[in-house]
């Protein structure tokens, strides 16, 4: 499997998207002027900014429109440093590569919608809301944010479209989603899909609210921006991911041990085999990997239960292997 070549872009505008400053908008258009590869609503690309600094964004907008991509981006001092350098070190007519889009989180297919933001949260749900209030689709679209003045795109979510489906919670105002689920949710409908986004505390709380009213696990459609178990591998004591196995490339039939302390993709890489990687935490999707035999340990969040039941694909980033040998499709 070869990493598929970054697209060159320009940024060619950065704005504001909060009153706190704390979120800018980036617009990119591609450098030869050409269209950038179509995207579906809840697709996100990579922003490389390094050679171990990359990461990943969702688009805003409408998928028609290929001629730019645009990201918004929270600073986040406590974060891995991505979010801090595209806002101190990128500036208008910087030149950045991307991925084409990728999407993990696509608009479910349903009679209604619910669409459920905190804070960030809100940026996969925007081009959702345009496909859908294009369509004709019954939707609500329920934002909360810490506070006014944190919340990121106000402006744009106040002059869409679909502004009359919005529904904004403060929890400096009305104490925010702890205070009980909204209209929209306080009673399952078996037509709807909840499409959910935000912070992990956040989601968890609206999952266990949603559920204990009668939401079906597979109505409720998450995308997380962090792993739901702290890091990327889960270690023991001993600092061990777990057993030792054996990974085979079945282009040329050669087996790598993986020891309990290094990744699939550590091992992969070390010996040549070329692998593509982006978040190195299995948000992203993009070293996912054709399984051909053996039973994968899948400790992803990109995946959904169907398909890790398949086990005919891994997160080659930070699964692991039940059975003693993984057969990957390289």
């Amino acid at each position: 499997m070869h990493a598929p070549r970054p697209l060159e872009a320009v940024v060619h505008s950065i704005t504001l998207a909060s009153a706190s400053g704390g979120c800018r908008t980036f617009e990119l258009r591609p450098v030869d002027g050409g269209p950038f590869p179509p995207f579906e609503p809840g697709a996100h690309i990579d922003v490389h900014m390094g050679p171990s600094l990359i990461r990943q964004y969702s688009l805003l907008g409408s998928p028609e429109d290929t001629g730019r991509y645009v990201i918004c981006v929270r600073r986040n001092p406590d974060g891995r440093g991505g979010s801090i350098a595209l806002h101190q070190e990128v500036a208008v007519g910087a030149r950045v590569r991307i991925s084409a889009p990728r999407n993990h989180f696509p608009l479910a297919d349903a009679a209604r919608h619910v669409l459920v933001a905190g804070g960030i949260g809100v940026t996969p749900l925007m081009a959702m809301a345009e496909v859908l209030a294009r369509r004709g689709t019954e939707f609500s679209f329920l934002y909360y944010a810490s506070t006014e003045a944190e919340a990121p795109l106000l402006e744009e979510l106040r002059a869409a479209p679909y502004a009359d489906r919005m529904e904004f919670h403060y929890d400096e105002v009305d104490g925010g989603i702890r205070t009980g689920l909204p209209t929209a949710l306080r009673t399952a409908d078996p037509d709807a899909v909840v499409q959910l986004c935000g912070p992990g505390p956040f989601m968890d709380h609206v999952i266990k609210e949603a559920t204990a009213v009668g939401w079906r696990d597979d109505q409720l459609r998450i995308e997380r921006f962090a792993p739901a178990t702290p890091g990327p591998v889960r270690r023991d004591a001993e600092g061990s991911t777990g057993a030792e196995f054996t990974v085979r490339v079945a282009s040329t039939g050669q087996g790598y041990p993986v020891p309990g302390d290094r990744t699939i993709a550590e091992v992969l890489a070390a010996n040549g085999v070329e692998v593509a990687l982006s978040c190195e935490q299995g948000m992203c999707g993009a070293c996912l990997t054709p399984v051909l035999a053996g039973e994968p340990d899948h400790r992803d969040e990109v995946q959904t239960a169907d398909e890790r039941a398949a086990n005919d694909q891994i997160t080659i980033c930070c699964s692991r292997a039940k059975s003693s040998e993984l057969l990957l499709d390289l």
